[in-house]
């Protein structure tokens, strides 16, 4: 697809870049038969090849309009289109940058705006959503049911190990995941001490900068990437072997660090060292002896889910079952192969009904085989999915970590 830029981008390290991903889009038109609100809408504006288009546009013209906002907006950034194109087409590099220059191009009325913000501001900090979060569950029965469901139950704790061992690694602790599911990393925690591996929580790492970046903040995510850099560096040259993700979601941002800060001259190599050691925590289990743990497989049937981060972006779609089935859990059949389950994030907010038809349908494949239980490898998912399943919908870690598992039966 060939573009003509227009003079205000033409300069610019955006426009160029835009250009040159958009030059490999052929118009086949297999991204359609993947792209999850395409098929909800049969609006090809509504798909990957109708937003390149809009893009394009925006290119060319150095104008966005209001229907240019609204389908960039409903992209969930699944990235299945990805895996489906022939041609290798970086869709999701594409859209950040469209979002970015839409933004620039078409301001936003004051209340999205603010609803955005809010989010950017909220999520991004750890000890304020933690704040957040600790008042929204004592307000739970006052909340309508539709914010009711929404907030996650309040988990209790088990102490994490205290045994130092030569092998250390860094563990992302996360921002959502922290606050509402404080019992994954726990459970990274016990399992890998297990192994003979020790995790280091950086304490001021914060945010992988993926809320900032993907809602067009892209310095704010870039000074979240800085600083979650100069927080690991001393550990990293002390020995730190990889910095694990327990949220597909960061650590589908973590394996960015280095290309989204390739033009900074005081961090590109840093950046690129980070991200070469960056690792989903299921990555790192395929390579250590798992017959060490004690695990409880006695839970019923388990339905995975696998996250589009952990499927498109780190490329892992069979990593869950690999891990489950090779621990002796007994594996739900899914209906149908699962699209996005329209958590993505914050699109379960800011698109409230596109996402819950989402949701339905991954429910409805997910629970076919009658599992007793979800797992699946993000937080956002974990949340989403949880709140309208009739069976508890766990990360996939706990259920190798003994004293978590065996609080999953018989449910």
């Amino acid at each position: 697809m060939h573009v003509e830029l227009h003079p205000k981008f033409v300069n610019t390290h955006s426009g160029r870049h835009a250009k040159a991903i958009t030059s490999a889009c052929v118009h086949c038109g297999l991204c359609l038969t993947t792209c999850p609100t395409y098929l909800d809408s049969r609006d090809e504006r509504d798909s990957p090849r109708g937003r390149i288009y809009l893009i394009k546009n925006l290119l060319e013209t150095g104008e966005a309009s209001s229907q240019t906002q609204l389908h960039l907006d409903r992209c969930l950034t699944c990235r299945s289109c990805e895996t489906t194109c022939p041609s290798g087409m970086q869709y999701g590099e594409l859209v950040d940058i469209g979002r970015e220059l839409m933004e620039q191009t078409a301001p936003r009325p004051v209340v999205p705006k603010t609803l955005r913000w809010l989010l950017r501001s909220i999520l991004s900090r750890p000890r304020l959503l933690r704040t957040g979060l600790v008042f929204a569950q004592r307000l739970s029965p006052l909340l309508p049911a539709r914010l009711r469901h929404k907030v996650p139950r309040r988990q209790s704790q088990k102490a994490r190990p205290t045994q130092k061992h030569a092998r250390k690694m860094l563990i992302l602790e996360g921002c959502v995941q922290g606050a509402a599911t404080p019992n994954t990393n726990d459970a990274v925690c016990r399992v890998l001490d297990k192994l003979g591996i020790s995790l280091i929580g950086a304490s001021k790492a914060g945010c992988c900068g993926a809320v900032n970046y993907h809602l067009a903040a892209h310095a704010d995510g870039l000074d979240n990437m800085r600083r979650n850099i100069d927080a690991w560096w001393p550990h990293l040259q002390n020995g730190a072997e990889a910095i694990i993700s327990s949220a597909s979601g960061c650590g589908a941002m973590l394996v960015d660090y280095g290309r989204l800060l390739a033009d900074d001259a005081n961090y590109a190599e840093k950046a690129l060292h980070v991200s070469q050691l960056s690792r989903d925590i299921g990555e790192i289990l395929l390579d250590e002896d798992l017959s060490r743990l004690t695990i409880d497989t006695q839970v019923g049937k388990v339905a995975i889910h696998n996250p589009c981060t952990l499927q498109h972006a780190l490329q892992q779609p069979d990593l869950i079952a690999t891990l489950l089935k090779q621990t002796g859990f007994d594996i739900a059949i899914t209906t149908e192969k699962l699209l996005c389950c329209g958590s993505a994030g914050t699109y379960s907010v800011l698109q409230p009904t596109i996402s819950e038809r989402l949701r339905e349908k991954t429910l409805c494949s997910l629970e076919s085989d009658q599992p007793s239980i979800i797992a699946t490898a993000n937080i956002g998912c974990q949340l989403h999915l949880g709140a309208a399943a009739g069976i508890p919908v766990v990360h996939w870690i706990e259920l190798l970590d003994a004293s978590c598992s065996s609080s999953h039966r018989g449910n």
